[in-house]
């Protein structure tokens, strides 16, 4: 029995509610695990009430610069919450070097030695250009760069990255990816290489805890809503995958069908971030060949619109209703279907009838 914010809800509130929630009518907790999302500048408040065992931490990018700042900001919130759990496991990646560097009692780390793409057309470029600097101000070197600032890097102080106990070997197919860990396969059906990063975060964590039946649980995973999540909306299957900041925007667009027809939604309500301006930090440019018209929505369509005018697509629709939208996708779409959203707008499609579940 596992207790989980299964709604998302990672600040104070929501971590409590789902102890709540997990509680029987009697208020006594009978779980065997908690695993609990956790937001980024709420540690400092929650881990003073729990006694957390591991931290598992992926990758830090920038996301809702309006709320936490540029990245260091972000380090230095969840390094407060990490001093005030000194016996805290730090279950890291190792190939990102923000992450590699928290400081820590018990640090254990993970990380990708390879990684192979069974179709090129999904592999795409690094999304960061310009060099990301060590912890000593230098520009960091890399021998291998996967996206982003994760890859193995190192620095002429003596800064590098760490050698993982749980490393493994990745190759990405078009529905699915694979993850070897010396001689063992994992199999899970997601795509992306940041799929298989969170998958090889969890795997590291269910050896860590001797879980047995890893890879029986990893190939009958069902996606939480919005993270690479099938519907049915018309009879055609329509794949939707939340975008909200540069890097995760250009993982995703790496793995969108060009065959498919496409509605991108951009809201800026408080839980999307206010601030809009990543969308011209993400890589749009590899979709201004898609075959069809791209359909734009929600409350900044029309900043959406222009940053796809200037990547090179020519075909915009602008439908600044979220319903009508979806309604008129549904409607002229002769293919497959992908929906891009950002939070609030992806809650909104979760609550409209038209897009079916697809057991």
């Amino acid at each position: 029995k596992v207790i989980c914010n299964h709604t998302g809800s990672n600040m104070l509130n929501g971590v409590v509610a789902a102890f709540v929630l997990g509680a029987g009518l009697n208020g006594h907790i009978k779980a065997d695990y908690a695993c609990i999302e956790v937001d980024e500048a709420s540690t400092r408040y929650i881990f003073p009430q729990i006694k957390p065992d591991y931290m598992v931490m992926t990758n830090l990018f920038r996301d809702q610069l309006d709320r936490y700042g540029e990245l260091a900001t972000t380090k230095r919130l969840i390094q407060e919450g990490i001093n005030k759990k000194r016996e805290l496991k730090l279950l890291l990646n190792a190939d990102d070097p923000l992450v590699a560097s928290f400081e820590g009692r018990n640090k254990i780390y993970y990380g990708i030695q390879n990684v192979y793409y069974a179709d090129e057309s999904l592999k795409g470029k690094s999304d960061v250009e310009e060099a990301f600097n060590c912890p000593c101000g230098k520009p960091l070197e890399y021998e291998k760069k996967f996206f982003a600032q994760q890859g193995h890097y190192y620095c002429s102080c003596g800064f590098r990255r760490p050698e993982p106990k749980y490393k493994a070997d990745v190759t990405i197919h078009r529905e699915y990816s694979v993850i070897q860990i010396e001689n063992e396969s994992f199999t899970i059906p997601l795509v992306g290489l940041f799929n298989a990063y969170n998958a090889l975060a969890a795997i590291a964590l269910c050896k860590e805890l001797e879980i047995k039946d890893i890879n029986k649980h990893l190939s009958s995973f069902k996606v939480a809503f919005g993270r690479s999540e099938v519907k049915e909306l018309n009879g055609k299957k329509t794949l939707i995958q939340l975008i909200k900041n540069p890097i995760g925007a250009n993982e995703v667009l790496k793995t969108v069908d060009k065959d498919s027809n496409l509605l991108i939604i951009i809201n800026d309500n408080y839980a999307d971030g206010r601030d809009v301006s990543w969308l011209w930090d993400a890589e749009f440019e590899v979709i201004n060949n898609n075959k069809n018209e791209i359909v734009v929505s929600g409350i900044r369509a029309n900043d959406m619109a222009l940053r796809l005018k200037y990547a090179g697509v020519e075909k915009i629709k602008i439908i600044n209703d979220i319903e009508k939208a979806v309604e008129y996708i549904g409607k002229t779409a002769d293919n497959n279907i992908t929906i891009l959203p950002t939070y609030t707008a992806l809650l909104k499609l979760n609550r409209m009838r038209i897009l079916k579940k697809c057991y």
